[in-house]
């Protein structure tokens, strides 16, 4: 864990210079280093032999044709499910985070850095965070920013870390976007609640996922849905509901089209 200053004092004043350093946690001195595109903030950076097997849509993910498609292509195929489009759909979580407004603020399973670019270009937030378990989906995330002057300026570094590990101290975030993510992670409720731990009180957590199934789906259907789902965790609109509430959240809110959901949550 790093101790609350790492990001405010690093971000405003040498932005440049964090992917040219080296980090140590202050709880167990564990050593992290760069990779000049972006900071390896895992628990197993730095090691040589060991490797973990992960989910395979945690796999997919990783490839590098899959983080190159995910803009060209890939994203855009989530409007037949009912997705707005991202520029929709960051202006309603913008919408949300007006109590975050002038914070920091994480994208977490940021992918290629779609929705990381669009708030640090708004200027909403003194810092962004783009948070990625996927090594080529931040170096595809770094591509773009560097095909656009107006972000290269801005406050926004790149992190591999997993969510259920975030490497913040508790209630030093102020906001934290999770943009069709819920349904790739191996634990929705560790991921949810370490969201909770690092958020301060009245952050605010908006996320977005593909339904399993919604309140048009036939209730004698309903249970085959959990079994055609495939390997990612797809949730009804309760079953989210419950989970965010169960994981400390309160002032739930959702707006579902068709197979999206975008919802949003506080820290009390």
């Amino acid at each position: 864990m790093f101790e609350p200053s790492f990001f405010t004092e690093n971000l405003e004043t040498c932005r440049p210079a964090i992917y040219r350093s080296g980090f140590k946690c202050v709880k167990c001195n564990k050593s992290y280093s760069s990779k000049n595109i972006y900071l390896d903030l895992t628990l197993i950076a730095g090691a040589k032999e060991y490797v973990e097997a992960q989910p395979s849509r945690t796999e997919l993910f990783r490839s590098p044709l899959v983080s190159f498609l995910y803009e060209r292509g890939w994203r855009q195929n989530f409007n037949l499910s009912g997705f707005p489009g991202p520029d929709e759909e960051f202006n309603m979580a913008q919408e949300y985070f007006k109590p975050a407004e002038g914070g920091t603020l994480v994208d977490v399973s940021c992918g290629s850095g779609l929705f990381s670019r669009k708030f640090a270009k708004s200027g909403t937030y003194s810092k962004v965070v783009a948070l990625d378990f996927s090594e080529n989906m931040l170096r595809q995330t770094y591509d773009f920013i560097k095909a656009d002057d107006t972000i290269l300026s801005s406050n926004l570094a790149l992190v591999r870390a997993d969510v259920s590990r975030l490497p913040f101290p508790s209630g030093s975030i102020d906001a934290v976007h999770a943009g069709a993510a819920l349904h790739c992670w191996p634990s929705p409720s560790n991921a949810i609640a370490e969201i909770n731990r690092v958020l301060r009180s009245g952050g605010v957590f908006v996320g977005t996922t593909f339904l399993r199934s919604t309140s048009s789906t036939p209730a004698i259907l309903r249970p085959f849905d959990r079994r055609i789902a495939g390997s990612y965790n797809y949730l009804t609109e309760e079953e989210i509901e419950d989970l965010v509430k169960s994981c400390g959240f309160t002032n739930y809110t959702c707006k579902v089209q068709q197979a999206f959901i975008m919802f949003s949550a506080q820290k009390p």
